[in-house]
């Protein structure tokens, strides 16, 4: 029989809107301004303790909140706001109260009700531009790059002066070049001639000679500089880019900002005080020998421990590095036969090849893992006007995290062990994974998008797809009638269904993303009008109307899917070419193209033939 279904296919269409309605609920439920508290390291707990010193430093300030709880078996405390403008003022008053050893993000707290989140249903991620989200401008310390390199050129030359068997002084002077000072002629140009073969990229000068002394001077040439500071900055965005890929961060912005400046947005997260922790961290490894106690001062440091269970020791290193953080190719966390955290480390070739020389040469030596982290404290002042000022001094800290005895040369393969716990284990192995820092960073803006911004934002694009939706139903009714409404039932299943798979697919919507939902309800229309001016050039041909509705689905199903495809491979191509808002547009118009060809076709035949299948009609209401 023309035009009619069977029962089957009504209950899937019917099934499959169902689905959308219930995946796309969420979205109705606003999320609570909310302030997340978490520990600077992995192993710092939120404990109530914590917890009732931000709640009372909010009563004091007078901010009405709710909800204070502890979350995640003590890694992070959520407190509900009242007020999303109290955000920002409250997150000072409690990061001042908690002081530097605590993290105060900002964050939206998901109110979806547990029947539908038990069942996988969440609300779509909202882009930078319309919840608001962290914005991050990072200065890079490109000349403390340029100096670590120095400082590996003069642990070199001291180790190629006694290969040779020169013996000299070397020092680094004004953290600018390399001094060597010998009490030969013979000996300063044997060193002299051993350092222009072994590193031709260094600029070698000898110096002004006296009857005791003879020197030269290797320094870094002005193009190599600048070569190491470009490096540095290109490091560490690719070491951002690959930290937030960690975290699973829905359309993240890391770039480049003049000569030593990234920009890093996280717009769709839920948890900012993680994010802000670990890409915050300036944090490397260095493996040095023990020193032994006959050492002189001059080639050793102290530096305590970072393990708990030795608290308020300390380690003589050796000053000599032999391999860093920046060597490391893979880690992953995991637990030793007794049960302990460690965590698995994969050096490259040239860093096995360093550590398998030093540590064949030192069997039953110490070898120390030395933790360089960046941070910094606040300091906090009033200004003349009676402000308060806010100052971040950074600071190096530099703790051991374990030495253990060398029992045998070790390959590019060995474990760390000597961790506290599997979440310090496993924030190790992100950073060291996401590969180590070429140059510290320090926080030179941090801001958040203000959310009457991203309201305002929201209420225009809702505005934008109401005023086209409406245009769009007023030109259907009065154009084509009983089949208008038919369009316009179908239309709207099109918006819930394009909501409810962007929200299964965990996409960020974004102020484009709201355009090409604008434009996917013009482009969801277009299909039905082809259709119905289809129907209606049959109808003027002589056909019955039962077989003019036939007839203009099934031809016009043709050209809609030509140009619905099309359609899709540039949206394709602009998902894949582009970034940040253009990808955000993509998103939304391929799925709104999917589901409008979806509801187009198959909702509005199935709306159609419910109306007229299985009749004897002699007129059709289409205009």
């Amino acid at each position: 029989m023309l035009n009619k279904y069977p029962l089957w296919k009504y209950l899937l269409l019917l099934g499959i809107v169902m689905l959308g309605f219930f995946y796309a609920a969420p979205n109705l439920y606003t999320p609570d301004p909310a302030l997340q508290i978490s520990g600077e390291s992995s192993a710092a707990l939120v404990t109530d303790t914590v917890l009732r010193r931000a709640t009372d430093s909010l009563d004091e300030n007078g901010f009405d909140y709710f909800g204070a709880e502890v979350e995640d078996k003590g890694r992070a405390g959520l407190i509900r706001l009242r007020d999303r403008e109290d955000q920002l003022r409250a997150q000072r008053a409690i990061q001042r109260a908690l002081g530097d050893g605590y993290i105060v993000a900002l964050n939206l707290a998901p109110t979806t009700p547990a029947w539908l989140s038990d069942y996988g249903a969440q609300p779509m991620k909202l882009g930078l531009d319309l919840s608001g989200g962290v914005h991050f401008n990072l200065e890079v310390d490109v000349d403390a790059a340029v100096l670590r390199r120095i400082e590996f050129y003069t642990s070199s030359i001291k180790k190629l002066m006694r290969e040779k068997g020169v013996r000299g002084f070397i020092n680094l002077e004004d953290e600018s070049y390399v001094l060597g000072r010998f009490k030969t002629l013979a000996q300063r140009e044997t060193g002299y001639d051993a350092m222009r073969e072994r590193f031709p990229e260094l600029v070698l000068q000898r110096g002004e000679d006296s009857d005791s002394e003879f020197t030269f001077t290797a320094s870094i040439s002005d193009a190599m500089r600048q070569e190491i500071r470009s490096y540095a900055v290109n490091q560490n965005l690719t070491t951002l880019r690959n930290r937030v890929n960690e975290l699973g961060v829905s359309e993240p912005l890391v770039q480049p900002q003049g000569r030593n400046r990234i920009v890093v947005e996280l717009p769709g997260i839920q948890d900012t005080a993680e994010a802000k922790r670990i890409l915050g961290k300036t944090a490397n490894l260095e493996f040095r020998l023990v020193a032994t106690a006959d050492a002189p001062l001059s080639s050793r440091q102290e530096f305590q421990y970072r393990s708990e269970d030795r608290a308020g020791a300390s380690e003589w290193l050796e000053r000599d590095v032999i391999v860093t953080g920046e060597r490391v190719t893979n880690a992953q966390a995991s637990f030793d036969q007794n049960g302990q955290p460690n965590v698995n480390i994969t050096l490259d070739s040239e860093g096995g090849a360093l550590m398998h020389r030093s540590t064949r040469n030192n069997i039953k030596r110490r070898m120390g893992v030395l933790f360089i982290e960046r941070k910094t404290r606040t300091r906090y002042s009033t200004g003349p006007d009676g402000e308060e000022i806010i100052e971040k001094i950074p600071y190096d800290e530099k703790k051991v995290i374990t030495a253990p005895v060398i029992q045998s040369a070790l390959p590019a393969q060995f474990q760390i062990t000597g961790l506290d716990s599997s979440q310090e284990a496993s924030e190790l192995a992100l950073l060291l994974r996401a590969g180590a820092l070429a140059a510290p960073m320090d926080f030179v803006e941090e801001r958040t998008v203000g959310p009457s911004l991203g309201a305002e934002n929201i209420a225009k694009g809702v505005t934008s797809v109401q005023i086209g939706l409406l245009l769009v139903v007023v030109f259907m009714l009065l154009y084509y009638r009983v089949f208008g409404i038919a369009a316009v039932v179908a239309l709207s299943c099109n918006l819930v269904l394009l909501i409810s798979f962007m929200s299964i697919l965990g996409a960020t919507l974004t102020l484009p993303g709201i355009a090409g939902i604008v434009l996917t309800v013009g482009m969801a229309v277009d299909a039905n009008v082809l259709i119905f001016a289809r129907i209606r050039e049959e109808l003027r041909g002589g056909l019955s109307p039962q077989m003019a509705i036939h007839s203009g689905f099934q031809r016009a199903v043709v050209t809609i899917l030509d140009a619905k495809i099309t359609t899709l491979l540039v949206a394709l191509i602009l998902y894949a070419v582009g970034t940040g808002p253009v990808k955000g547009f993509a998103v939304t118009l391929s799925i709104g193209i999917v589901t409008s060809m979806f509801t187009a076709i198959m909702g509005t035949r199935a709306l159609v033939n419910l109306v007229y299948g299985g009749r004897n009609v002699e007129r059709l209401s289409i205009g």
